[in-house]
């Protein structure tokens, strides 16, 4: 029986899709040699055409093969939004080995998991994280750390006297334009972004394809540390063909690329889909309202995907009014549900329906997303192209009905293949429903009569900041390395702009009270863990809740911090 949703699907399209059978690389390829002259990425008024970023991915690919990467091996992308982040992707891809994005904002501590974990020799970041990186590399056991540290600099990516609409914010002038000096590595090497082309060796013979492991983005969870999501060719290639097909792209594309490639539904719904169809990347290394509101008008932007926060703040800018927004014909995003007072006022000024998705690391970004002829506000859509999705009952495994809470599962070419060195925690993640393989979400929500499906709650526990997945057992792990903390449970709290905070609940050792204040956890935090991931608020008690097995009882907190007033 056909599912009620498939009456409100775009009817220009199939309800599955068959994506190339190469490997991610080939994208950039095909469109070089279709569109050499065509801006691929524009960064800070600078046009990086499609021949030049190919070029230069290959040459890099050539520098990793002479570095020592083969087949398979993996190979650390640590940076903020640039045009070498997109260069070093695909030399990666081109060199056969596999890409793990890491998030820019991750300190030291957080950074020695992701060099050992999936066994990374090589990495690739920008001269402001280098340090942070070889302080990480540095204080792993010999043998454990990084070989070789590639440093690129943003200067090197765009023009420093640009002025007018592509300007970079004035704050962010030093940042951007400070050239930094190549830190030393303990039994290992830097080499500058720059010596690093210089090189006229070909590239190695392209051996990887669909069925080979491509991306090893990390997500977090309930315990323990973050874990690789083991994403094929084939699985990245589905999403980004059919995040462009959804969408209506073309090679005509302008899309606004602020959202971080680090991050799965840049990577893959805006970056990939971008090269897949041979369009143009206006790329901002970080958020900023007004540059976005002059690229926008500037470079005439067709394609915004974004996380609300981004569109709240723009709307709000006082300088609003001088910006034109009338080039947009697709504006859309995740994350967090977008107000429905925000989404009815885009559409009341521009006309745009704000189509929401839904997806996880696990799952290449959307595997829901509203039609974008027939969206509902507030809500994750319908299962994405090739996907199926139910809601079941956690306990029992069974459907449940219309319109109540359960567990959303799903099934599709875009779902990964497990958890990297995690044989365990991949077999918790499947199970089998109607004879089939479905991908245990851990996210509560419902379905209504039209198909569509919401998000009601949480099975896991995690923290939502602005798009920002916070998970507590990760925070807590970190927080325990400080010497005044005896216990510490981690919880959300309400943030007007944010949606949620992070708060943490501290039991101070009796040797450290009166010696240490809310606020210095806080500055500690910030020093040894990303920004977004540090307690805005910190709360001294004098012992946490614990059942009778000694379990800390967060929930009970949760619901405290609930029940409090606004």
């Amino acid at each position: 029986m056909q599912r009620p949703h498939y009456k409100f699907w775009p009817q220009r399209l199939p309800h599955a899709m068959s994506p190339p059978a190469t490997s991610l690389w080939d994208n950039l390829a095909i469109s070089a040699r279709r569109y050499p002259d065509k801006a691929a990425i524009v960064f800070f008024g600078r046009r990086h055409s499609y021949a030049s970023v190919a070029s230069q991915a290959e040459r890099l690919a050539a520098r990793l093969h002479a570095l020592g990467v083969r087949r398979g091996d993996r190979v650390l992308l640590c940076m903020q939004n640039c045009p070498q982040l997109i260069v070093a992707h695909f030399a990666i891809l081109r060199a056969n080995a596999v890409v793990v994005p890491v998030n820019p904002m991750n300190r030291a501590e957080e950074l020695k998991h992701y060099i050992t974990d999936p066994d990374a020799k090589v990495a690739i970041t920008t001269g402001d994280l280098a340090p942070e990186l070889v302080k990480a590399s540095d204080a792993l056991a010999p043998g454990e750390g990084l070989q070789h540290l590639v440093v690129a600099q943003f200067s090197d990516a765009f023009d420093a006297d640009v002025s007018g609409e592509n300007a970079p914010p004035a704050v962010w002038r030093d940042w951007l334009l400070t050239r930094h000096p190549l830190p030393a590595l303990a039994g290992g090497r830097t080499l500058a972004w720059t010596d690093a082309l210089a090189t006229t060796d070909a590239p190695p013979a392209l051996e990887a394809g669909p069925d080979d492991l491509a991306i090893l983005p990390y997500t977090s969870g309930t315990t323990g540390l973050p874990k690789g999501c083991m994403h094929m060719h084939s699985s990245i290639m589905h999403n980004a063909v059919a995040s462009a097909a959804w969408g209506n792209s073309t090679s005509e594309n302008v899309t606004l690329l602020v959202v971080p490639m680090f991050h799965i539904t840049g990577m893959v719904s805006v970056m990939h889909s971008s090269i897949y169809c041979g369009a143009t990347l206006v790329m901002m290394p970080r958020w900023d309202r007004d540059l976005a509101g002059r690229l926008i008008s500037a470079w005439k932007v067709t394609t915004w995907t974004n996380i609300p926060t981004m569109v709240i703040d723009l709307l709000a800018s006082p300088d609003f009014g001088k910006y034109d927004l009338s080039s947009l014909v697709h504006i859309g995003g995740g994350g967090a549900a977008m107000p429905q007072a925000v989404a009815q006022r885009l559409l009341d000024l521009f006309g745009l329906r704000y189509v929401e998705g839904y997806g996880l690391t696990e799952t290449a970004a959307p595997s829901h997303s509203n039609p974008p002829d027939n969206p509902k506000q507030q809500c994750l859509g319908i299962p994405f192209m090739s996907t199926e999705s139910r809601v079941i009952d956690p306990q029992t495994l069974l459907e449940m009905p219309v319109g109540e809470q359960g567990e959303i599962i799903i099934r599709g070419p875009e779902v990964f293949k497990g958890y990297w060195k995690r044989p365990e925690a991949t077999e918790a993640a499947f199970i089998d429903f109607d004879g089939r393989k479905f991908f245990r979400s851990g996210d509560l929500g419902r379905v209504d009569e039209d198909g569509y499906f919401f998000l009601t709650d949480r099975l896991k526990r995690m923290i939502n900041a602005s798009g920002f997945k916070v998970w507590p057992a990760e925070v807590e792990a970190l927080m325990f390395r400080h010497p005044a903390i005896q216990e510490a449970c981690i919880i959300s709290a309400r943030d007007s702009y944010r949606g949620e905070t992070v708060k943490a609940v501290v039991v101070v050792r009796p040797s450290h009270k009166g010696l240490v204040s809310e606020q210095d956890i806080v500055a500690w935090c910030r020093e040894n863990m990303a920004v977004y991931k540090v307690p805005r608020i910190v709360q001294f008690v004098d012992a946490l809740p614990k059942s009778g097995s000694g379990k800390v009882m967060w929930r009970s907190l949760q619901e405290e911090e609930n029940a409090a007033p606004t």
